[in-house]
């Protein structure tokens, strides 16, 4: 079969870390990625990893990944995989790369009795959602994402109680 997933193994970090970029580049946010590899490399086979990784490969040839966290639902009780990036290269597409990295992390999610899979995706990324759609997954309109970084984030760490 030409399309396995598979665990990134330690030296290919790099690998991973241009994946990301590309992925930025699709997204049209090269300018927000500041990881390198070294931290890359560090987030994934560190002693106690927090960060984890698949690669998709077609015919042996590293094409996608998908990187994700384990998370926890406080209503469910049991934990879950929060999907990071999930990139498949443009010429690969329409292969079902993209299906087997979610079907390999829903079975992560399966095997280990966590309660979900999540991610989110770019609201003007049409192709994905229907996809996504047609995996089954439900688009959470009445959630909104919500981040702090940068200056902001440093100041409400500078906040007083």
């Amino acid at each position: 079969m030409p399309v396995n997933i598979r665990r990134v193994r330690p030296g290919e970090a790099g690998l991973v870390l241009a994946f990301i970029r590309e992925l930025a580049e699709y997204e049209k946010l090269s300018h927000e990625v500041e990881a390198t590899e070294a931290m890359i490399a560090e987030a994934l086979f560190s002693s106690n990893p927090q960060l984890y990784c698949a690669i998709a490969e077609w015919n042996g040839e590293p094409v996608g990944f998908a990187v994700w966290f384990v998370n926890f639902s406080t209503f469910s009780g049991r934990h879950g995989i929060y999907l990071e990036d999930l990139y498949v290269r443009p010429s690969h597409r329409g292969r079902g790369l993209g299906k087997a990295l979610l079907v390999y992390l829903a079975r992560e999610c399966v095997d280990n009795g966590w309660s979900r899979l999540q991610w989110a995706v770019l609201d003007w990324n049409a192709p994905s959602i229907t996809f996504y759609k047609s995996l089954g997954a439900v688009m959470m309109d009445d959630w909104t994402l919500c981040r702090v970084t940068g200056p902001a984030l440093t100041r409400l760490a500078g906040s007083a109680n």
